[in-house]
């Protein structure tokens, strides 16, 4: 396979896999913007978002106020910022026409859909009562894509690369979640009804809020959602799966092109951490720095990628 059309496999899935992510990022803003403080005022959630979305210069390159529509507009539909719900459908679906003929026509037909009916949808279109409307729909239109990938590509090179792109972004994001959080999983935050309504923010942003309860069948408890979330196999959105699945992909593709090998050993000595990893420890001496340097380690391992494989 060409190193471009592994490319475009790679970024197209990718992509995708970021606009539900920035949806997940938008809602958990959403939901946090309910919540009160006892000194009356809001914590500024909306700013955390941006922060967490790795796009909070671009918004101020912008110079607009750091209103919640303001926020939203550009997480969501700005044409110009690259991570955007819109710009990341647009690209998603800009590499997937560069390599039509390594897709099926389901696949094409869900991602090309998707950004007819996204293109020219105005931000006012989707104000705080529609919001949750039009981040479901992403999130389902995500999935329908995920799902005709994984029913209908063959098992060959293109739907590996696809995999690892997808996986090292979900990753990414459940990381990044995890650290704009990370504050209330600490020992010591206490019980509060103010952390419990955020622990259920953090599982509800990964879609993790039933099979968590399913899991323990307990009340919210920090240590439980941090290695439900990092080390739990089980788990399709926590950073061991997804670190599992990029790893699976890679060993496939080392199988069928004989390269990859340095990308495989990153993943793999990243897997062997997190097995052995215990959650009492890891809260205990530093979750923060943690997941710092797991979205580090992505970027180098996605550097990696590209260069094992020649992506132009």
């Amino acid at each position: 396979m060409l190193g471009r059309t592994a490319a475009s496999l790679f970024w197209m899935s990718r992509y995708m896999e970021r606009a539900e992510n920035i949806a997940r990022l938008t809602e958990v803003g959403y939901r946090s913007a309910f919540m009160f403080y006892c000194d009356g005022g809001h914590r500024e959630d909306w700013r955390s978002i941006l922060v967490a979305a790795g796009c909070l210069d671009a918004f101020e390159a912008k110079k607009r106020p750091a209103t919640p529509e303001a926020i939203r507009a550009f997480l969501l539909l700005d044409r110009d910022h690259p991570s955007s719900v819109r710009s990341c459908v647009e690209i998603a679906r800009n590499n997937a026409r560069s390599v039509r003929t390594a897709l099926t026509s389901e696949m094409w037909e869900a991602l090309n859909s998707t950004w007819n009916e996204l293109s020219d949808l105005q931000p006012e279109r989707i104000g705080p009562a529609r919001l949750p409307e039009f981040l479901d729909w992403v999130r389902q239109r995500s999935a329908m894509f995920r799902g005709a990938t994984i029913g209908t590509l063959l098992r060959t090179e293109g739907f590996h690369f696809s995999q690892i792109g997808a996986f090292l972004e979900r990753a990414d994001n459940t990381a990044r979640i995890l650290k704009m959080k990370y504050a209330v999983l600490l020992p010591g935050t206490g019980s509060s009804d103010r952390n419990a309504y955020q622990w259920e923010t953090i599982l509800r942003s990964v879609s993790a809020h039933r099979s968590y309860r399913h899991f323990f069948q307990e009340s919210y408890q920090p240590n439980n959602i941090a290695e439900f979330l990092i080390l739990r196999q089980e788990m399709p959105r926590s950073l061991r799966y997804c670190t599992d699945q990029v790893q699976a992909s890679l060993a496939s593709l080392l199988e069928l092109t004989e390269r990859g090998q340095v990308s495989l050993a990153l993943a793999g000595a990243r897997y062997g951490k997190l097995t052995q990893l215990r959650v009492d420890a890891l809260l205990r001496d530093g979750l923060g720095a943690f997941l710092d340097q797991f979205i580090i380690d992505s970027a180098e391992m996605a550097d990696a990628v590209a260069d094992e494989f020649h992506f132009v």
